[in-house]
């Protein structure tokens, strides 16, 4: 049988198949984006990356409350 003649691209892919392998990576990269700035926002307000006035001085306190955390884990 006969192979059909078909416009094809450096992927291999037609121009139909490539614009949907377009529209999925778009939408998961949006969503990969998403959940990443949400997780930068979260980051933020546990631990924000510029000291405050005080600089990083409410750091002394964390072993303190790093093992109160632990226990209430265990």
């Amino acid at each position: 049988m006969a192979e059909i003649d078909r416009p094809v691209s450096l992927s291999g892919l037609t121009e139909g198949e490539a614009r949907e392998f377009h529209g999925v990576f778009m939408t998961s990269f949006m969503v990969f984006v998403a959940v990443a700035i949400v997780a930068h926002i979260l980051a933020w307000m546990w631990r924000p990356w510029i000291p405050g006035p005080e600089g990083y001085a409410f750091l002394q306190d964390l072993p303190t409350t790093a093992s109160a955390f632990l226990s209430t884990l265990a």
